[in-house]
């Protein structure tokens, strides 16, 4: 591909921007390909670089990728992509894990550009630029832009990940101290539309991530690109990809987590009434052996059911060997009394290093087991896993146990916008807590355990607690994760609703569950590639187990 010369078929010159700032004319060049023939090779202005469809080898093309009449960079695979770039800029010069670029088509070129077609991201521009000191922003023809290794895609021969460094100031942030911080940022103003949260973008921020999935309580991919596209409309962006630091977003107020509502609403009322009850609420020290706690362990999904699938990943495998390597730590090295909700028969309660397949028995451990086969219905294995953990609590309870440290904690991994990554904690939100709900004898399939568990009672002051104890876990949880360098989520990792769909919903495992702190755990992404990665490692799975058990000593003490 080095080699490659090209055939001076014909190049079309941009056009000088006229006086009302039309769009320059776009480049194309003819450009031979393996095999014989050519491909056309377009660079447009805002929209980068496409190649002809036509003739392009399939060969070029990413698994997946339609071969359509013109074809988009990101669409190619890495020979695709650096033969593309040596037929635009044949002034080029590649070296073994850097490029040095030539600026040859000032009006169509930027610097936002050069970062994703060399780095992976336009988001990289301000290291590009920090790369290239002395150059001037606006590109000059003939100035020469070092790629660096470091910044270079591994695709193209560097070390470059192709994801852009979006750490912010309030990252360090606890929970509530990032939250009032990302509060401070918006400004509450008004069109013709109505209302809107105004939010100035910043460097490295993206619509997706620092927007949508912060501000609002959509996580579901399809929900984050709906309200995306929606918010960029009412924004006046015609380009999701290309937005530069500064851009004014527009945010609907009835999108809007309650976090973020405006003052005097009740939504934003009854999110400080349960800060304030996180923040009087005494900790219960158990000691460094957990002495006198009773914790309840679930793994989610299990035999027929995969849960979510991404990446050539699926969930329930997964978090199953993370609960048990919990479990046995747990067991090891601590006086706490555990129990999992869940096994796995062929399997028992140990771990494995390598997953090869989904394992095709699970059960819930009531009595009798509840096989998860298909034959019942999916909501059935759901409810008995708190209907199984409020038994147990209540006989904790009657034998002079302490209600104070019980703590519930249900594994799962998700299937969100791709651009999400990181650990998310769920905690049951007051709001959504029942005052009252019952699991009729149809729906316990007849479970000894759902006779004396299958309803539950929650006074105001009941809800509020759970909720501002959960909280606590999980700020601690999300510490000891980060101590194990596990990666958690940037935008809000704690959050006490889902919102998917068009409707707001709780996990029925936390939402009907008595235990004084109770949790669901996302362990990871998997349609990031880089959490699918790490949940595949044995040695992260070990390492996110280590850093959920630190968490519970942690809570438990002083």
């Amino acid at each position: 591909m080095e080699g490659l010369r090209l055939r001076a078929a014909w190049l079309l010159v941009p056009a000088l921007v006229s006086a009302q700032d039309m769009a320059p004319a776009p480049v194309s060049v003819s450009a031979p390909v393996p095999g014989g023939g050519s491909a056309l090779v377009r660079l447009q202005y805002r929209q980068g670089i496409s190649v002809e469809g036509q003739d392009l080898p399939r060969g070029f093309l990413k698994k997946g990728a339609v071969q359509n009449a013109w074809v988009d960079f990101n669409d190619l695979n890495p020979d695709g992509k650096r033969w593309a770039l040596i037929a635009l800029f044949p002034k080029d010069t590649w070296g073994r894990d850097r490029v040095t670029h030539t600026v040859q088509y000032p009006a169509l070129e930027s610097v936002w550009l050069l970062s994703a077609l060399f780095t992976g991201h336009g988001q990289n521009y301000d290291k590009l630029m920090a790369a290239n000191p002395g150059l001037p922003e606006k590109l000059v023809t003939g100035d020469t832009w070092t790629i660096p290794p470091t910044l270079l895609l591994k695709d193209l021969g560097g070390q470059g990940s192709g994801q852009p460094d979006r750490s912010q100031p309030e990252d360090q942030l606890d929970d509530e101290a990032r939250t009032n911080a990302y509060r401070a940022l918006l400004s509450f103003e008004r069109d013709a539309q109505g209302p809107y949260a105004a939010y100035h973008m910043r460097k490295a921020e993206a619509l997706y991530s620092s927007v949508v999935l912060r501000y609002t309580d959509r996580i579901d991919p399809k929900d984050v690109n709906e309200l995306a596209l929606a918010i960029a409309k009412r924004s006046g962006i015609a380009d999701i990809r290309g937005i530069q630091p500064g851009q004014l977003v527009k945010i609907p107020l009835d999108s809007l987590a309650d976090p973020f509502q405006p003052e005097g609403t009740k939504a934003l009322a009854e999110e400080q009434e349960v800060r304030a009850e996180v923040r009087r609420t005494a900790r219960v020290d158990a000691g460094p052996r957990l002495k006198g706690v009773r914790i309840v362990l679930d793994a989610g999904h299990g035999g027929v059911d995969k849960g979510a699938m991404a990446n050539g990943l699926w969930e329930s495998d997964f978090v199953y060997d993370i609960t048990m390597r919990v479990y046995r730590l747990l067991q090891e090295e601590t006086d706490a009394t555990v129990s999992s909700t869940i096994s796995y028969p062929g399997l028992g309660f140990d771990s494995r290093d390598r997953i090869r397949r989904p394992t095709a028995e699970a059960e819930v451990l009531t009595t009798p087991p509840f096989a998860i086969d298909g034959e019942g219905p999916h909501a059935t294995s759901v409810h008995l896993r708190w209907v199984l953990a409020n038994d147990q609590f209540q006989k904790f309870q009657d034998k002079r146990g302490d209600a104070r440290k019980t703590l519930f904690i249900s594994f799962h991994a998700d299937s969100l916008h791709p651009s999400a990554r990181g650990t998310m904690v769920y905690v049951p939100g007051a709001a959504m807590v029942p005052s009252r709900f019952y699991l009729a004898p149809d729906r316990t399939a007849g479970v000894k355990e759902g006779r004396t568990a299958s309803m539950v009672h929650f006074s105001g002051k009941e809800k509020l607690m759970g909720e501002a104890r959960s909280r606590q876990f999980a700020e601690a949880l999300l510490r000891a994760l980060t101590a194990e360098e596990v990666p958690i989520h940037t935008d809000r990792a704690i959050r006490n609703v889902i919102h998917r769909d068009g409707g707001s919903w709780l996990p029925a495992v936390i939402r009907y569950n008595e235990a004084s702190a109770k949790v669901l755990i996302e362990t990871a992404n998997l349609t990031n590639p880089g959490d699918a990665k790490n949940l595949q490692d044995p040695e992260f799975r070990q390492r996110f187990a280590e850093g959920v058990v630190r968490a519970i000593r942690a809570y438990f003490g002083k």
